[in-house]
């Protein structure tokens, strides 16, 4: 058996929110506002990444929710004639940790015409103990050819609620398996970009992990976790020559490789909760997508087949 790394453990799924905006940069909601709302809708942790200006603080101490370190760093290039950009979540260690960034601090934009002139800024993040993920790539403007040199980024944005909700973009994995063909190993998150308090709490990872900072980091690092909107997925696994997902009840499966047209299992009388695939030599990775009744989807990360 071949196990997508988010199952098997007996570690608590935590629900997690990567990409979140308060009035500390352009979000409609206070701090404390924004991770009570979070509270709430069941979240265990929170990065409130506003825009070049990090963050460590809980700033409604009574919530019991863990704040992973973070902010979001950018750069804009081909502003003449409409514009393209590289927006990059950063999120990392407790202070304490040996993290270097001061709460607070003040960054300035990136100066950058391409992915090989914003890859220095990526370097300084990395050396800063920070991971990183290449957020909403439809929204940006660019298609995989615009970043798919960049090096170090764990994952990329697969669903970003701001984006999706308002523009109609990256709402279901754009460019991930132009990557993934590749070779490029990087995993998915949904994520809110959460500026109005509207779309917050729409899109989320759950985290094999123990809720704590440092566990955290190294189960999204690892791949430990999945991605979805609403439905949820207990396991995804290939064994006997067959992918597996166990899930939610849902209208429809989707099974993606590079390569190959993607397969579903659609619901007859009955809601799907079980779904195989027959999986062939030709398969580099494979990774499942769960649609429910209300078109909400939760994404698995790859298996990838290589690592055999």
């Amino acid at each position: 058996m071949k196990r997508q790394q988010a199952f098997g453990s007996d570690k608590k799924m935590l629900k997690g929110g990567l990409h979140c905006h308060t009035t500390r940069s352009d979000g409609a909601g206070d701090p404390a506002e924004v991770i009570r709302l979070h509270h709430k809708n069941g979240y265990d942790f929170l990065a409130i990444t506003d825009h070049r200006n990090y963050n460590y603080i809980n700033y409604a101490p009574e919530i019991p929710i863990t704040i992973i370190p973070g902010m979001e760093f950018d750069s804009t290039f081909e502003r003449e004639k409409g514009f393209r950009c590289f927006h990059t979540v950063c999120i990392g260690p407790a202070k304490e940790d040996g993290n270097p960034y001061e709460q607070d601090v003040k960054l300035d934009s990136g100066i950058s015409t391409c992915q090989e002139e914003y890859q220095p800024y990526l370097d300084e993040i990395h050396a800063n103990k920070n991971l990183t993920i290449y957020c909403h790539p439809e929204w940006s403007s660019t298609p995989a050819r615009y970043f798919d040199k960049l090096k170090g980024n764990f994952a990329m944005e697969i669903w970003n609620s701001g984006c999706a909700l308002n523009n109609h973009m990256d709402m279901d994995a754009a460019y991930w398996d132009e990557l993934l063909g590749q070779g490029i190993k990087i995993y998915g998150v949904a994520t809110d970009d959460g500026h109005s308090m509207s779309n917050h709490c729409c899109g989320w990872v759950r985290v094999k992990a123990d809720n704590n900072i440092s566990s955290i980091l190294a189960a999204l690092e690892n791949g430990e976790f999945y991605s979805s909107c609403g439905p949820e997925i207990y396991d995804f696994y290939i064994e006997d020559g067959k992918a597996v997902v166990e899930c939610s009840e849902a209208v429809a499966v989707r099974l993606h490789s590079d390569m190959h047209p993607t397969r579903v299992c659609f619901a007859g009388d009955e809601p799907v909760t079980h779904a195989e695939f027959g999986v062939n030599k030709g398969y580099k990775y494979v990774r499942a997508v769960v649609i429910d009744k209300n078109g909400k989807l939760a994404w698995t990360n790859p298996i990838f087949l290589d690592e055999e």
